[in-house]
């Protein structure tokens, strides 16, 4: 059993927190959010509110929300008075920040004797919840191989490479899949009801055939759903993650014009302040 601190207990964060700890870890959960640490002791975990206020642990998980949170928490990890914590810990990178933010993460953390793991999930809160997320998990073969003791409590693992950044590379390729997927389907919704079409009947034909997709069964029934949909991702979310897929894309000279036509979409959505809304809301731009 490994003694570890989780950084970032969100709608995600929290059910993996909680399947690590009911496997038996020992889990120190990390929020800057009293809402998300309220949350975190109701499922008794134990909760502070940043990593230097955490327990030296054998074990760094991280499921910050964005690049720039990831820079602040190693800036934060890197300080004199933490540096004791840092030295032969072991960091499993789990949040989707790209191949640049995770290899530098990386870099300021070795130079302090710590071992990383670039591996990000996907899978959504059912996923998480269910321990059926799927993981791309890249790094030292070792590191690898200790990281997966912890990781097979949340799901599925794909080792991706011996590379930090081959985890999160692989995830850019998910996102880029999963924006225009889930585009795609509010355009379709939309489309069948401007064709005077029940929309609800229309994603029950079509769903289990051809043009069926894991996006339209998962975020069909929220847009349909419209404003009392449960919000389990945000326009947000897929805002940064597209916005991600398209730097990467940049970098390596790739066109992506599909992903470019969906990313137009999520940052109207944002615009018109549907950044917290429920990712199947981007469907109101269509309507």
């Amino acid at each position: 059993m490994s003694t570890l601190t989780f950084v970032g207990t969100g709608a995600i964060g929290l059910p993996m927190a909680q399947r690590l700890s009911e496997a038996g870890h020992s889990v120190t959960g990390v929020d800057p959010f009293e809402a998300a640490r309220v949350r975190g002791r109701d499922a008794g975990l134990s909760m502070v509110e940043t990593y230097t206020e955490s327990p030296p642990n054998d074990v760094v998980v991280v499921m910050v929300a964005t690049p720039a949170q990831l820079d602040d928490l190693v800036t934060e990890a890197t300080l004199e008075t933490n540096r004791n914590k840092i030295a032969s810990s072991l960091w499993i990178i789990m949040s989707t920040v790209g191949p640049d933010s995770v290899h530098q993460a990386a870099v300021k953390l070795a130079e302090l004797g710590a071992r990383v793991v670039d591996a990000p999930v996907t899978g959504g809160v059912s996923g998480a919840v269910a321990g059926k997320l799927t993981v791309f998990a890249s790094g030292a073969i070792t590191d690898v191989e200790q990281a997966q003791i912890l990781l097979a409590n949340l799901g599925n693992i794909r080792n991706v490479g011996s590379l930090v950044g081959n985890g999160q590379s692989v995830k850019v390729v998910n996102q880029h899949l999963a924006s225009v997927h889930l585009v795609a389907a509010a355009e379709a919704l939309a489309l069948a009801k401007h064709l005077g079409l029940n929309p609800e009947e229309v994603f029950e034909l079509i769903r289990h055939g051809a043009a069926g997709s894991w996006m339209l069964n998962d975020r069909g029934p929220r847009m349909l759903k419209g404003e009392g949909a449960d919000v389990l991702s945000t326009i947000g979310i897929f805002v940064k993650d597209s916005g991600l897929v398209a730097s990467a894309a940049e970098n390596v000279g790739a066109t992506t014009p599909l992903l470019n036509a969906a990313r137009e979409r999520f940052n109207l959505a944002e615009s018109r302040g549907q950044a917290k809304e429920d990712d199947s809301s981007v469907i109101k731009t269509f309507l």
